[in-house]
């Protein structure tokens, strides 16, 4: 099959149309800079059956804020020879476990004072206390030179 010289003429020039149009309405560069900014606090707890003596069991994590009395619970499964487990609080209210109230409230990084137990079989076999602190982004604007 015979393709003539003024079909692929026509498409040279729609192609090149296309590609001039895609330069004139190209986006200008922007006049603001804008920056997203994150940051959020984390605090890592963990239990560890040094020796391995208990087998598999169960650890349960509590949490409470010093302000508002709000005790957050989470509790994981150690399966026999993994010893320990560490947590991160607060967690993802999106993941299958969380810290979370008896009213399935989730945990937040509030500024203010907590403390935390680990209770294993009922009792408490490790616990401490921690802050979140306030936080504050600055945001600085870069210009060109």
């Amino acid at each position: 099959m015979h393709i003539s010289t003024p079909a692929i003429f026509q498409r040279i020039l729609r192609v090149a149309g296309l590609l001039l149009a895609l330069i004139v309405f190209a986006p200008t560069t922007s006049r603001a800079q804008t920056w997203l900014v994150s940051t959020d606090a984390y605090v890592k707890l963990g239990v560890l059956d040094k020796f391995g003596q208990l087998g598999a069991y169960t650890a349960k994590f509590v949490v409470i804020n010093q302000a508002t009395g709000k005790e957050y619970t989470l509790v994981r499964q150690i399966s026999e020879g993994a010893k320990g487990i560490d947590v991160v609080f607060p967690s993802e209210a999106s993941e299958a476990d969380y810290f979370k109230t008896e009213k399935g409230e989730a945990a937040t990084a509030k500024p203010g004072q907590y403390t935390w137990e680990c209770q294993v079989k009922g009792k408490k076999v490790v616990g401490g206390r921690f802050n979140f602190s306030e936080v504050a982004n600055d945001v600085t604007l870069v210009g060109k030179n």
